[in-house]
């Protein structure tokens, strides 16, 4: 089969169009960083009480300076005494002349919201609280179960149609529902265009991910994923806390983070289709093409044929038939003991990983200080940690290091909740580190996952992880939601599970310089806490290995992390 980076290496490394395909795309990325992650300031939920009898009128603030202990029942929440959000007293002719006790009834005229925040939130405008206080975390389940359906389906749209058309398709998908949901006219419009929102904003993600690291080169590959990719994506989310600040009512702050995309229109003519998915389409004119623009870009007189066509169509039909005589399928990742292992505790740890990422990022209104601050040191601590993430990854074994960050993590937020709310610098500080690591954690769990599975279930392997990294995203408002009750329970319950994530780790084997299993019957076993690394074995006469014939057929269809390329792919 004809060698695509061989064919092209005639290109160079970072001439003009590595360096314009790098940026459009990366910039490309921008939105994917406040998109979800707006729902932090668009679904907040600002402080709030009943409607009082005699002063209907009356704001949050002028209630504030009246005296509420005669007009709203009080509650303990978080050991401490407050006044009722839910309820309010009856009028005192309604109870009647003999009763000792007051009588209280719920919020029947509506509630009165505080505008020291916000202008207005969803929360504030269509009543999500108090019995509908559950639609404010099902709303963000929903737009993660969009991202769910949209990581399952866009890679077969991409495979079938191309990544551009994906990539832009996605991004007009999200900017047009973006501009209805600024309209939205009621609580169950704006969470049905959530989902496809959501839908979209991963497809876009993945088919540019994707994209990138076919046009690039090996060199510019490994920039792409960690510097373009993840960076761009941290950038998208600094700017969100830059925005709320500036704009309190959300359907304003929504408007001004969707008409910025539309400048992505012209990028259409600048982003070329992948020449590596046209030559497995058969496409190879197409791609000649792409290639020697590539060529005039960078300044390189290139006279004759890059792609040997005839081979090409060859190598396609080949394939394609391989794949049918020897087809994989999820049930693999189970057959043996090893692999059946190492896909139940990748599963656990995705998911806890998503849970922790996600609870520390939405819940940063739970968090003590000031909210726009709060949010912009989260922004900004993603970008040490996929520093940090691409400095271990090179450095350190894969077991150790992913453990040790699930565990520093688990153990900073089980010690956040003896920390005082007067120190609530050092609290904050401690969210920030727990949260950095556990970002860490999300750099390198891709990559370690990737060296475990074998070759002919690998990508079979990551989905599954994948699917239980987005099974966390959608459960995890649930823990943000409790934290408006008890800002110590969220912290408790993740801590708990982080720390068990990192206990499993602790389980599988080491892959860092290791040799890749090809087939299911050489995945590691899973070894002991206290067990060193293993020896890897390859081959036909590796231990459990099946037949000879088996083991040949099964690599003849396989698909090889032979570039330092696939070893730098991460889930931002």
């Amino acid at each position: 089969m004809q060698d695509y980076d061989k064919a092209t290496a005639f290109l160079g490394e970072w001439g003009f169009y590595q360096k314009q395909i790098f940026f459009l795309l990366s910039i490309g990325i921008i939105p994917n960083g406040y998109v979800g992650l707006s729902m932090v300031f668009l679904a907040d939920t600002p402080q709030h009480h009943c409607r009082l009898h005699d002063f209907p009128n009356a704001t949050f603030e002028q209630a504030a300076s009246m005296n509420q202990s005669l007009l709203l029942p009080f509650k303990v929440e978080g050991g401490k005494l407050v006044y009722s959000r839910c309820s309010r007293f009856k009028r005192q002719e309604q109870e009647g002349l003999n009763q000792t006790t007051r009588q209280t009834e719920p919020c029947v005229d509506g509630w009165v919201y505080s505008r020291d925040r916000y202008a207005s939130t969803i929360v504030s405008e269509w009543n999500l609280v108090c019995e509908n206080s559950w639609k404010r975390p099902f709303t963000m389940s929903v737009f993660f179960l969009g991202m769910t359906s949209g990581a399952f389906i866009s890679g077969h749209i991409s495979d079938r149609y191309g990544r551009k058309i994906v990539v832009f398709g996605a991004m007009l998908i999200q900017t047009a529902l973006s501009f209805i949901q600024v309209i939205s006219w009621s609580w169950e419009v704006f969470c049905i265009l959530c989902f496809f929102i959501g839908f979209a904003d991963i497809s876009n993600y993945v088919a540019a991910f994707v994209l990138g690291t076919e046009l690039l080169g090996k060199a510019e590959r490994i920039a792409y994923s960690t510097l373009g990719v993840c960076m761009f994506y941290a950038v998208g989310y600094i700017i969100l806390p830059l925005f709320a600040y500036y704009i309190r009512a959300w359907r304003m702050l929504l408007l001004a983070l969707t008409l910025p995309e539309i400048l992505y229109i012209p990028f259409w003519w600048l982003i070329p289709e992948s020449p590596r998915w046209l030559i497995t389409q058969g496409q190879v004119k197409e791609a000649e093409k792409i290639v020697q623009g590539f060529a005039a870009k960078n300044g390189i007189t290139h006279v004759g044929m890059i792609f040997d066509i005839a081979n090409s169509r060859d190598d396609t039909l080949l394939n394609s038939s391989d794949n049918q005589k020897h087809p994989y399928s999820f049930l693999d990742l189970v057959k043996t003991s090893n692999i059946r292992n190492v896909t139940i505790l990748c599963f656990f740890v995705w998911m806890i990983t998503s849970i922790g990422y996600f609870v520390l990022t939405l819940g940063t209104p739970n968090m003590y200080g000031d909210l726009y601050l709060n949010c912009l040191i989260s922004a900004i601590s993603e970008i040490i940690a996929y520093t940090i993430a691409w400095w271990m990854m090179h450095n350190s074994p894969r077991r150790l290091a992913t453990s040790s960050m699930l565990l520093l993590g688990g153990l900073i937020l089980l010690v956040i909740q003896f920390i005082p709310p007067t120190l609530h610098i050092l609290a904050t500080a401690l969210v920030m580190i727990g949260k950095t690591s556990i970002t860490i954690t999300f750099a390198i769990i891709y990559v370690f996952s990737a060296e475990l599975y074998p070759t002919v279930v690998r990508n079979m392997g990551i989905g599954v992880c994948s699917m239980a990294s987005r099974i966390g995203s959608i459960v995890s408002p649930y823990f943000v939601f409790i934290g408006v009750y008890d800002r110590k329970l969220p912290f408790m319950l993740m801590g708990t599970l982080i720390l068990l994530a990192g206990s499993f780790c602790l389980l599988l084997p080491e892959t860092r310089d290791q040799v890749l299993p090809e087939t299911v019957y050489q995945v590691h076993p899973i070894k002991c806490l206290c067990t060193s690394t293993v020896t890897s074995h390859s081959g036909p006469n590796a231990p459990n290995a099946p037949p000879t014939q088996d083991v040949q057929a099964a690599n003849n269809g396989a698909f090889s992390l032979p570039t330092q390329m696939d070893q730098t792919m991460s889930v931002c």
